[in-house]
């Protein structure tokens, strides 16, 4: 067995563990810290923005260092902002270390995601972000509980008990740098000579048919994960009257599953090629908020489990298709710069609809993430048919063989 699996799975964990954390301690954080319900908004365009901001250069850095320690650094900076945050006093204190979670954040995302897509099979990138799926659906249970029973001074517990977590990952992961090291300069994957990484050889990278237009279908994508991941809880608090801690709980359901649904879609990947797996995903999730819009009955109720179910292989299958669709010499740069449309975008989105949402209502919840759906399904459209992917005939059926682990 390939001596790195196992810890990739765990790394994935911890790559979820923060980011379900802000969205369920937010209805309770932003009362102590004094401020508005919407400024919620603009702390999350802040991380946003230094996650976008370290994947337009994750490329070069990764050509560098090597994906083992930018992933090393990148989890060290994610445990001193999360232990940072439970500490922290004023809202100055708050935003510094939410930019060091952010920088962590997009570095080891941008990276792994590369990494995993140039050597791997799709029903490893799927099972992989499964495990992301177990980091954050237990980040709310962790909050919940620290909500409910007052342990450690309220969301401060929840955020310092996740930042022990990630340092635990931290050790684990100790073990088999040097080992992962050596087989990276073995590989020589990211070779630096023969990539132009001036503004030109960007601008050439952009001009390839279909990049800029999956770039922003991924934006879209994210922006309705993080719409119901900050935004999730607040809405059941405000349409539908929750205690925070059960709104935690109902949002904790949304990503258990994101979790089952990419343990499933690692199946599904045995045989199907990754765009019928996205397509599939989005039609699920598009009706599940359908449901929400129009109240059909006793679907409604697992509207918030069957969005997570559809979305599940959107964002693992799109970043492993990026070798298939544009190639593999620019792929640990185009993945940084869907990593950037990730965060950017899908950032601005929720930044938006938090601004619109808390001014007018979170009743517009639903309608909103429908209307993202039908554009993600057109932007997705476009960009296989830009690449020639529709003509070709395993989209409809079984894959070829494809020479990875």
């Amino acid at each position: 067995m390939d001596f790195l699996l196992p810890f990739l799975y765990v790394i994935f964990i911890s790559l979820g563990l923060p980011d379900s954390l802000f969205g369920v301690a937010w209805p309770v954080m932003h009362e102590e810290m004094n401020v508005s319900e919407s400024f919620g908004s603009v702390y999350q365009m802040v991380v946003g923005f230094c996650t976008a901001g370290i994947s337009l250069i994750a490329g070069k850095l990764l050509r560098r260092y090597g994906t083992a320690r930018v992933t090393y650094v990148s989890i060290i900076l994610t445990v001193i902002g999360l232990i940072g945050m439970s500490y922290a006093k004023s809202l100055i204190f708050l935003i510094f270390f939410a930019v060091v979670l952010g920088y962590g954040a997009g570095a080891i995302d941008t990276g792994l995601n590369s990494y995993v897509s140039t050597h791997y099979h799709a029903r490893h990138m799927n099972w992989l972000h499964c495990f992301w799926g177990i980091g954050v659906a237990l980040s709310p249970l962790i909050m919940s509980f620290s909500l409910t029973a007052g342990v450690d001074t309220s969301w401060r517990g929840g955020y310092r008990t996740v930042g022990i977590l990630q340092a635990c990952i931290l050790i684990a992961v100790t073990f088999i740098m040097r080992k992962w090291i050596k087989r990276e300069e073995t590989e020589d994957l990211y070779e630096e000579t023969r990539i132009d990484t001036s503004k030109e050889g960007i601008l050439q990278i952009f001009r390839k048919k279909g990049v800029l237009l999956s770039v922003i279908s991924l934006g879209v994508y994210c922006g309705m994960e993080y719409i119901i991941g900050t935004w999730g809880a607040s809405y059941m608090v405000n349409v539908f009257d929750m205690e925070p801690a059960s709104a935690a709980r109902w949002v904790s359901l949304y990503y258990t599953g994101i979790m089952i649904g990419r343990f499933a879609s690692g199946f599904f990947s045995i045989k199907f090629h990754d765009d019928l797996i996205i397509s599939f995903g989005i039609f699920i999730a598009s009706l599940a908020a359908g449901s929400l819009c129009f109240s059909m009955g006793s679907l409604e109720n697992m509207a918030f489990f069957i969005i997570g179910l559809g979305f599940a292989p959107i964002f693992p299958c799109i970043l492993h298709s990026i070798p298939n669709r544009f190639g593999t010499e620019y792929s640990a740069d185009i993945t940084g710069y869907h990593t950037f449309g990730a965060y950017g975008i899908g950032f601005l989105i929720q930044f938006t609809f938090g601004i619109i949402a808390s001014t007018v209502s979170f009743n517009i919840t639903p309608f909103v993430l429908l209307g993202l759906s039908l554009t993600f399904i057109a932007l997705n459209f476009l960009v296989l048919k830009k690449t020639g992917l529709l003509k070709k005939r395993y989209i409809l059926g079984i894959k070829r063989k494809k020479n990875r682990k």
